[in-house]
């Protein structure tokens, strides 16, 4: 009886410690630690884990490497994580990688990634301190997101209600004119003629200006011919002259209007006293009566003449002379 009991002991004992086993393998499994083969550790400090957890998975190169161990709080800035690493990535760390925090998937579990840095430098040993890149936080994200959203939606009703401003427009109606576009092909074609009017006449000056500088045409013989030039200049010369005489000749009219009308308002001078000398004034009307007078009687010698027998023959040869030429 007694060795009944002692066996069931030592059976019980063994199936228990069989159990706490495999429950030590499940749980080591579970957590993705390596039972049979070598570790070494990495630090890393961030300053929001963002839901990591211990045993979440560590990622080298998009590869499973490791597991999280150990979590610590060191101040309100700064948590370091102790990542447990597969010694057979050992050689392919090197010391300036960069560990950040991401999500297996899209909404998976958080996950530490190590990602490899394009530049020499040398493998990490354990307990080396990795640079840690700035995790995305998917709350910001989202809020980024709606925030987006929500100026999208501002943007997006603008729009309508411009639109809808353009519709009530006149811009519209001219733009469903159906005349308008030949209106417009017509002006088209006028500015494109105007254009190429402007191009025959920029050529014409640039042709024109081609022949001043090699000396043809009446621009070039005006601008390099020394003759032509000394003639404009001595004509330019007398008109000058010319001008210079007309403007003595002005002043001298000037001052002889001066002097008459200086004359006149002092009462001195030859064309005061004929203006204003009384006596002078019937002198020359009686003489000027007097012409008149014998200039009659001179008329009527003359036609006394042409009547007369020795002249009427003379003065009819005349006459005829006369009619002749008129005709």
């Amino acid at each position: 009886m007694a060795n009944q009991v002692e066996n069931n002991t030592k059976l019980g004992i063994f199936v228990l410690s069989g159990l706490m086993v495999l429950m030590i393998a499940f749980y080591m499994i579970g957590k993705n630690h390596t039972l049979f083969g070598n570790n070494f550790n990495l630090k890393v400090r961030f300053a929001n884990l963002n839901g990591l957890t211990e045993g979440s998975n560590v990622m080298f190169a998009g590869l499973q490497a490791g597991t999280v161990k150990n979590i610590q709080l060191i101040n309100d800035t700064s948590i370091e994580v102790t990542l447990l690493i597969d010694d057979k990535i050992k050689d392919f760390v090197r010391k300036n990688a960069l560990a950040s925090i991401g999500t297996d998937g899209l909404m998976g579990n958080k996950v530490v990634n190590i990602v490899p840095v394009n530049q020499p430098m040398g493998k990490v040993e354990n307990g080396d301190m990795l640079m840690a890149k700035k995790a995305v936080n998917m709350d910001q994200m989202l809020q980024t997101l709606s925030k987006t959203n929500s100026n999208v939606a501002d943007i997006s009703e603008g729009l309508k209600t411009t639109v809808l401003s353009i519709n009530k427009s006149s811009v519209m109606g001219i733009l469903n004119d159906k005349n308008i576009g030949s209106s417009l092909s017509s002006s088209l074609k006028n500015i494109n003629k105007a254009t190429l009017n402007a191009n025959q006449i920029t050529a014409s000056i640039n042709e024109m200006m081609l022949q001043a500088k090699s000396g043809k045409g009446t621009l070039g013989i005006l601008l390099t011919d020394t003759a032509t030039a000394e003639n404009l200049r001595e004509a330019i010369a007398k008109i000058r002259m010319a001008g210079d005489n007309v403007n003595h000749m002005t002043s001298d009219l000037n001052k002889m209007v001066l002097d008459i009308n200086h004359n006149l308002t002092s009462g001195k001078g030859t064309l005061n006293t004929l203006l204003r000398d009384t006596t002078i004034a019937k002198n020359l009307k009686a003489s000027m009566d007097n012409i008149q007078k014998g200039t009659d009687a001179f008329n009527q010698d003359m036609e006394a003449l042409k009547h007369n027998f020795l002249f009427s023959g003379y003065f009819k040869k005349l006459e005829k002379q006369q009619a002749k030429d008129k005709k």
